[in-house]
């Protein structure tokens, strides 16, 4: 059998022209996971690094690098991303395609799965990131879209730390879109776009789950929350939480709920036909602390805020793009087909 043709950097991550799954047709290869080195890739991971929490040294870790030290592997469906997903060794797992799954895939430690152009999805299920038995640390994911999950679509949970969630489209699921929770620590949710559903993303897993304290600090940047109806995230306990530089529009119940003395700060982002933009506590959860700056309301309530917040620059440097610019340069940068 013919080997795999070279998958170059700006075919395997814009999609413009060539995927490797039309690269496996070239040759008429069969539909089964096929090693391949991909330089390109590994050196766009590489430089491509995490920032916000996911970039910070702790638990043993020096920032989020994923697979990057093993080896590479297209998949076109769902066994075969259920077994390199759970393998105990560092892969580098490209998506090519549509893969349909039924449940959800356990990832362990030391993945990068990465979508192949502009056509990488997973619908009908989700990832889940560590079990009580094995953890989910050093995981990154991106250039994928998750549509019709039949619960989340990726579920941050066990304890699982040092997690990178970038530019993938997340939309049409059962019960959350993303969820962080069960002690998880040091995630960064990046240029991603939520659309077309109700429960986008929750941090915490309850209000009785109180182990959540002191962990679950996770960086939300330049995400585009468009439509949906709530938890844009809905916190509980943890501290530092940093949202900034997101695009909120048209959220029908509110923006961004701090609850159990949760400490978010919300920072530079730009409110769009939001009435509610930030609660302090809601539903049956008690008020959580919140600090909000340099934010836009446009057609928008006003905010509740309380008490003060750890700040993330204890943590991790960033800087922080001017609101004004989040309307056109969020819609224009989330999502899939946009990293080269």
């Amino acid at each position: 059998m013919s080997e795999i043709p070279p998958i170059t950097r700006r075919g395997l991550l814009t999609g413009t022209t060539a995927t490797a799954a039309a690269a496996l047709l070239a040759v008429g290869a069969a539909p089964r996971a096929r090693a391949a080195t991909v330089p390109g890739l590994l050196a766009t991971t590489a430089a491509q690094s995490a920032d916000g929490f996911a970039s910070v040294s702790a638990l043993g870790l020096t920032g989020t690098t994923g697979g990057v030290a093993g080896p590479t592997v297209t998949v076109t469906t769902g066994a075969q991303l259920a077994n390199y997903a759970g393998r105990n060794s560092p892969w580098t797992i490209l998506v090519s395609g549509r893969i349909e799954i039924d449940g959800m895939i356990t990832v362990v430690a030391d993945k990068s799965i990465l979508g192949v152009g502009s056509a990488a999805e997973i619908t009908g299920g989700g990832l889940q990131l560590g079990s009580t038995t094995r953890p989910g640390n050093n995981v990154i994911i991106r250039n994928i879209r998750f549509t019709r999950a039949s619960d989340d679509s990726v579920s941050v949970t066990n304890r699982a730390h040092h997690v990178w969630i970038d530019h993938c489209d997340f939309s049409q699921g059962y019960d959350g879109l993303l969820d962080i929770k069960r002690e998880s620590d040091y995630v960064t949710v990046s240029w991603n776009h939520f659309h077309d559903h109700s429960k986008t993303c929750l941090l915490g897993h309850n209000d009785s789950y109180t182990a959540d304290r002191g962990r679950l600090r996770v960086t939300y940047h330049h995400n585009f929350f468009d439509g949906t109806d709530q938890r844009h995230p809905r916190v509980r306990f943890a501290e530092p939480v940093h949202v900034y530089n997101n695009y909120y529009r048209n959220n029908t119940l509110y923006g961004v709920a701090s609850t159990e003395d949760a400490g978010v700060l919300v920072e530079g982002n730009y409110f769009e036909n939001v009435a509610h933009p930030i609660y302090s506590g809601y539903d049956d959860s008690g008020p959580g602390r919140v600090v909000e700056r340099n934010n836009l309301y446009v057609g928008s309530g006003a905010p509740q805020t309380l008490g003060t917040v750890i700040e993330p620059r204890t943590f991790y440097t960033y800087t922080l793009d001017a609101p004004s610019t989040i309307p056109t340069t969020v819609p224009a940068g989330v999502g899939v087909g946009r990293i080269a």
